[in-house]
């Protein structure tokens, strides 16, 4: 999901990093599903990435749901 977010807002996982403050390397992990972010990182993420942690939330959850079924 953060991969296609970053995708989309046209940026490098290490534009993202800069851009949130975070290291390059801890993106790939997150995108690999090896770490989740905590929710200081999910808002640093957010505005990097010209959404809302909200929005982030929203779609974890709609994945999370359609993984469910």
């Amino acid at each position: 999901m953060l991969r296609a977010l970053r995708k989309e807002a046209g940026l490098t996982q290490e534009q993202l990093g800069f851009n949130a403050h975070v290291e390059r390397k801890f993106i790939s992990l997150i995108e690999l599903g090896h770490n989740q972010p905590t929710v200081r990182v999910i808002f640093k993420l957010a505005e990097a990435l010209g959404t809302t942690p909200s929005n982030i939330m929203n779609l974890v959850e709609n994945s999370l749901n359609s993984q469910k079924k």
